[in-house]
Order: structure tokens, then C-alpha cells, then sequence
């Protein structure tokens, strides 16, 4: 196994900062010019390019990068013969969803009963790992609609999976589905640059999704154990290609990365059902956090996207700012340097623990005025400041999409 990398040359190619490895067995591409990059995702995105299984066109770097369990988040690790587990990270399938109306904001009436209703309607928060209905992060009862999406769409690979590793069992995953989670999950109402009234929200695969990212990493851990692997960092273990848990992990993610897009789906639509009466003009669903088998520079590799979306030419995602800052949809340009990968978002640019330091209520108010949100001590960590500039985010990756709309909130919901 490959040790830190650590003697680096560097060049511009353009937006690109191209960072090359003195013995020139790594390399880091990066879009990051005009925004920081903190001392620990530098030394990640050096550990993750050394890997001896990294493709040889080398990482792609968005600009909303920060450090991560092992590898960054906002980075694109092309992978040739293995996988590793953590890079994908616990929320597999995470990324957002829009929906676009017809209806104008006056329509919406009185925004902090809007947002009362949405909290009410929709379960969000913290769940107790399985103490169903006693925590607001997931459902008592299943609503029809969530039970009919469990067992039509996402109840037989969930039983396959659990069949053939039981360890990958959760306690409740059709009462999480439908459900937002914590941290920086969110459900806005937003309005557009030309006036519309929209449902915008971020999650992912909860508590099923991380269960299989525990599991499988111990895995991957154990493994590189017994071949005596030295990593440069334990979340940087990894499954070879070829073994029956290599396979099984793909299966698994990509059954959470399902998972995770019929959840967002469920949450698009009670939402939606709580405006008056509308049409649903335009909508958009992305994943940020997920495996895929792509081909690039004439061979085909397995490309994982922790923090970042696919911006093939023509294709549209979204990329989200803080709880005070505008969203964009974007169009995909294309661009191969970087995978065909754009930001997923404004990118954190401190942690929660520093920015709780930092921040006062007073800070915090003044950071989300205009919008109906939240304004305790509890969201301190999500408060604008504790994010990068999305503007600078995105003028840094101007090669790689184009904004199509931007999204104001008006409304904003956090797990």
C-alpha cells in the first residue's frame, strides 16, 4: 500500500489547480481557486490520491471541499479494481430534489403557519435507532403513502440484502423513510428568478443508508487487517474487486441510493400537498453522495462522488447554499477533467463545534433575515457564517456548470 503522499508540484490548467506528486504516482485536480481549503482536507485529498487503486487521471476536487471521515467530502475518487466504503460515507444516496409550481409567493399566506404544518406533516430530526414513534425523526404509524412506496419499491432488495448478511438488518427502515433526518437536511420553500413558488429539500438513505456504510467499512477494515495494508487513514479501507463483499456492498449501495430518492420523493409530495392548488411545472432529483460504474478517458472505472453531483453535458442538478443564501439549478457542461462533476452545495468552512463558538443568536438572526426559519441557539451550526460563499463556490467552477435558475428560500425547515 502506498504511503501519504507528501512532495507535491503544482500547475494551473486553466480553472484547474492541477497538484502532481513528485514521484508522479498521484494526482489532485482541483477547482478551488477563490475559496479556501482547510489544512485537513489538503492532507485527505493527499492520502486518498496515493492509493495505489486510484485511476491514473487522479482526483477531481470541487470547491466546496472540507474535510470528511477519511476521504473530503466534495471530491470525486475515480477507483480501478476496489472500492471503499467510507468515501462514499454513512448517508449513501444523499442529495437534493426540487419541484417547481405555478403558483406566485402571495399565494402562500402566512409562512410561519407554513412552516408549522411542514414540521408537523413531515418527521424530521433525530430518530433513537429504532424506538419507533417515540422520537420525531421517523414515523408511529406508516402512512399509506409510505407504506405502499415500501413495499413496491424498496421492501424486496431490502429483504435480498438482509437476507444474505443479516448484519445490514435496521430496526425500522420503512418508518425512516419519508423522513428528513438531522444535521443539514432541510425543506425550504423557495421562490425563483422568475417569481415561482418551489419545494427544495436535502436527505438521504437515514438510518439504512448508515448501517450498511458501518458495516461494510468494518468489513473493508478487517480485510485490509489480515492482508497487513498499511493505510494512511483507517476510513480508507477498502473492498477489491472481484470478492463476494465487493459485490455486495455495490448491491447495497445502490439499493440505499434508491431508497434515498423514493425518500426525497415522499417528502416532495407532502409538501406539495400542503400549498393550494397547483401544478408541478418542472422537478429535479440528484444524488450527492453515491457509486457509479462510469467510462472516462476511454476505460471504464467505478466513480465516487462524496459531496458532489454529475454534470454531464446538458444534465441538470442542483447545488444548494446555507440557510440564508441563495440555491442554484444548474446545467451540466461536461467538463471530463473533472469526471462530468460539479459542487453539491456552499460547502462547510468550519465545524459545528467551532462555528456553536463562533456564532450568537443575534449573529444568527441577522444571517436568516427574510427568511421563516429557525432561530435558536440549536441551529448555530448550520447559520450561514459556518458555510463558504456560494457565489464564490460557484464562480470557481465555472467550467463545470452553468447556473440555469436561482432559488431564494422564504421557508426553511432543518432536521
Amino acid at each position: 500500500m502506498a504511503e501519504t503522499v507528501t512532495d507535491w508540484t503544482v500547475h494551473r490548467d486553466g480553472a484547474t489547480e492541477v497538484q502532481v506528486a513528485t514521484d508522479k504516482r498521484a494526482v489532485v485536480r482541483r477547482w478551488t481557486v477563490g475559496v479556501e481549503v482547510e489544512e485537513e482536507a489538503e492532507r485527505q485529498l493527499h492520502n486518498v490520491a496515493g492509493l495505489p487503486f486510484i485511476d491514473q487521471h487522479g482526483l477531481a476536487v470541487m470547491p466546496d471541499v472540507h474535510g470528511g471521515y477519511g476521504a473530503t467530502i466534495g471530491s470525486v475518487i475515480p477507483t480501478r479494481g476496489a472500492v471503499i466504503p467510507m468515501a462514499i460515507g454513512s448517508d449513501i444516496g444523499c442529495g437534493m430534489s426540487w419541484a417547481r409550481t405555478d403558483l406566485k409567493p402571495e399565494a402562500l399566506g402566512d409562512l410561519a403557519e407554513l412552516r408549522k404544518r411542514i414540521e408537523q406533516a413531515v418527521p424530521h430530526g433525530f430518530s433513537n435507532k429504532g424506538d419507533v414513534g417515540n422520537w420525531p425523526g421517523d414515523y408511529g404509524d406508516l402512512p399509506s403513502d409510505v407504506l405502499l412506496a415500501w413495499h413496491r419499491e424498496v421492501a424486496d432488495g431490502y429483504n435480498e440484502m438482509t437476507y444474505l448478511r443479516p448484519s445490514l438488518s435496521h430496526k425500522c427502515p420503512a418508518h425512516q423513510l419519508g423522513t428528513l433526518g438531522s444535521g443539514n437536511h432541510f425543506i425550504e420553500i423557495v421562490v425563483d428568478d422568475e417569481g415561482m413558488v418551489g419545494v427544495l429539500l436535502h436527505s438521504g438513505s437515514r438510518g439504512p443508508g448508515g448501517r450498511i456504510a458501518k458495516v461494510f467499512t468494518k468489513i473493508a477494515q478487517d480485510a485490509c487487517k489480515r492482508w497487513h495494508v498499511k493505510l494512511p487513514d483507517p476510513y480508507l479501507a477498502y473492498l477489491p474487486e472481484g470478492t463476494d463483499e465487493f459485490d455486495e456492498y455495490l448491491a447495497a449501495a445502490k439499493w440505499a441510493q434508491e431508497y434515498a430518492k423514493v425518500n426525497r420523493r415522499l417528502m416532495i409530495e407532502r409538501v406539495l400537498g400542503l400549498l393550494p392548488e397547483h401544478t408541478v411545472t418542472e422537478s429535479i432529483s440528484c444524488h450527492h453522495n453515491y457509486v457509479a460504474r462510469e467510462h472516462h478517458f476511454g476505460r471504464n472505472i467505478l466513480v465516487t462522488r462524496k459531496g458532489a453531483i454529475s454534470a454531464r453535458k446538458g444534465e441538470l442538478g442542483i447545488i444548494p447554499g446555507s440557510m440564508g443564501a441563495r440555491s442554484y439549478v444548474v446545467e451540466g457542461l461536461g467538463c471530463e477533467a473533472s469526471y462530468c462533476s460539479a459542487a453539491h452545495g456552499a460547502g462547510r468552512r468550519m465545524s459545528r463545534t467551532k462555528a456553536r463558538a463562533t456564532f450568537t443568536e443575534a449573529d444568527h438572526v441577522a444571517a436568516t433575515a427574510g427568511v421563516e426559519c429557525r432561530k435558536d441557539a440549536t441551529v448555530l451550526d448550520e447559520t450561514p457564517g459556518a458555510y463558504k460563499d456560494i457565489d464564490a463556490v460557484m464562480a470557481a467552477q465555472s467550467e463545470l456548470v452553468r447556473p440555469v435558475r436561482t432559488l431564494r428560500q422564504v421557508v426553511c425547515v432543518k432536521g
